[in-house]
């Protein structure tokens, strides 16, 4: 269920280089051979702020594409199963006091996985595997579009990408410190090269280092839309798609680690900081206090 993080911060990342590469043509920041850094912040905000205002945009579409979802056409002919889909998503959005309902889609993967995305409640996605139908119960189906729902209504996207534009100041600016500081240290005739080569790499490396933020905030608001997926289907619905993801990550832990990894759903302790979800048992322990 990281999806819905990984691909907005890979968008994010794309997006940003490619703004970045194009203001270090235009520059504006040095002058008479140091840093103005007063001009520098005022460029970093501009690029880190669209950089992921233009990821949070491009989200929808761009999980569409890469995941290769299938929207459902809520009068169109569905089968059963995806007619569960739909009425169980548009339910539990007007629960949440939804006025236009999210785009429902299914992706064609073993996964047991679902994510929800897009720029605001007007224009959002829940989407759902087709492992997930497969592996879990109605109640827990309805658990985990629940969670997901709520990320919705809670506008997590809009607060991940206003948190992105701070990350994304940041990076640009010490990037551009960074990179003139080795620039300084070379012939002229090869600082201008040095500089630009030097600003990508310290960007991707900022960016990664960025991400960690990123993903302490998701760990953060997976505890809130627990919570929202709760009040929206019932605590016991809930802890029931929480525990039967867990008997899955269980089971296929000992058949594929490699499967489980990619969910980003395991949340080990170990690797806390590198996760956008935390630790099941602690989701369910969480829960239960409620």
């Amino acid at each position: 269920m990281g999806k819905r993080i990984f691909y907005f911060l890979l968008t994010n990342i794309l997006v940003l280089l490619t703004i970045s590469i194009v203001f270090s043509f235009v520059g504006g920041y040095i002058r008479d051979g140091q840093i103005d850094y007063g001009s520098l912040l005022i460029i970093s905000a501009t690029i880190g702020f669209s950089g992921s205002f233009i990821s949070l945009w491009m989200s929808r579409w761009m999980a569409k594409r890469v995941m290769g979802v299938r929207v459902l056409d809520p009068n169109g002919p569905l089968s059963a199963e995806e007619e569960m889909v739909v009425e169980k998503v548009h339910l539990l959005a007007r629960a949440a006091g939804m006025m236009h309902m999210p785009e429902v889609g299914i992706y064609e993967s073993d996964e047991v996985n679902a994510f929800a995305t897009g720029p605001s409640k007007k224009r959002s996605l829940v989407a759902v595997s087709r492992g997930l139908l497969i592996e879990m119960d109605d109640d827990a189906i309805e658990g985990v579009i629940a969670h997901e729902v709520a990320h919705i209504a809670n506008g997590d996207m809009v607060t991940m990408t206003l948190l992105q534009g701070v990350v994304n100041t940041f990076v640009v600016f010490l990037a551009r410190i960074v990179a003139f500081l080795v620039s300084q240290v070379v012939r002229d005739d090869l600082a201008p090269i040095v500089h630009f080569i030097a600003i990508i790499v310290f960007q991707l490396l900022f960016s990664a280092l960025g991400s960690l933020v990123v993903f302490a905030y998701s760990r953060h608001r997976e505890f809130h839309a627990d919570k929202g997926g709760a009040d929206l289907a019932g605590t016991e619905k809930m802890k029931h798609a929480l525990q039967m993801l867990k008997n899955y990550v269980e089971r296929v832990q000992t058949e594929d680690q490699s499967a489980v990894a990619t969910l980003k759903i395991s949340g080990k302790r170990k690797s806390a900081l590198f996760s956008t979800h935390p630790n099941l048992d602690e989701r369910i322990e969480r829960l239960s206090s409620y």
